[in-house]
């Protein structure tokens, strides 16, 4: 059995929302203040995965995405541009955008359900798609990412990581939180990243 795993970027007050600035709101870039090196390669350890399961995304972190990886050669980001790819989205898209990609093509729901039970998938950033699996009860892990800055801006922008029923699927051992790690504090004389930056991952959409 697959687990469902959601990875992201938060900070010390449950913010979730433009990690990279690129969004242009008044409290985005928090986790380019840290540098390169606090986002750059598998900080979410997802090794294999990246080989054998699927990454889901929101039609607009997939497009960003698409702007963003496939001109990259390192190895995390060949992994990344090789990794199997599913976009939750109502509209077609552009395959040769980001190779590997293809398009949910039933409610996701039932496209989780029949995934699953043969391989891992990962949510990566877009809200909208950590909103619906949460409501629905199919998250197995969080990984999180922990950015020691608050953020806080108006609406809700926090991980959603509710009580989980008894007899809700879950690997064991895993649950919110179940990764947890945090980058080096802010250098005083640190240059900060720019958005777009190599090897983050975990650009947070609304979708």
């Amino acid at each position: 059995m697959g687990r469902l795993i959601v990875i992201q970027f938060i900070t010390l007050d449950g913010v979730v929302e433009d990690p990279d600035g690129s969004d242009r709101t008044s409290f985005g870039g928090w986790a380019m203040r840290h540098g390169p090196q606090a986002i750059a390669g598998d900080k979410f350890r997802l090794g294999p995965i990246l080989d054998q399961g699927t990454l889901l995304f929101g039609r607009r972190t997939w497009e960003l995405f698409g702007t963003l990886w496939p001109g990259r050669d390192d190895p995390f980001s060949r992994a990344m541009n090789a990794a199997t790819k599913a976009v939750a989205t109502h509209r077609p898209i552009d395959a040769d955008i980001w190779t590997n990609s293809t398009v949910v093509q039933a409610p996701l729901t039932d496209w989780l359900r029949s995934t699953l039970p043969t391989t891992d998938v990962v949510v990566i950033g877009s809200g909208s798609v950590v909103d619906a699996v949460t409501e629905d009860g199919l998250v197995d892990e969080y990984r999180l990412l922990i950015f020691p800055t608050g953020r806080s801006p108006a609406g809700n922008t926090s991980v959603p990581m509710p009580s989980r029923d008894p007899g809700s699927r879950r690997s064991p051992g895993s649950g919110p939180g179940g990764t947890t790690s945090t980058p080096p504090p802010v250098r005083p004389d640190a240059t900060p990243t720019p958005p777009g930056s190599p090897g983050c991952p975990c650009t947070s959409k609304a979708s």
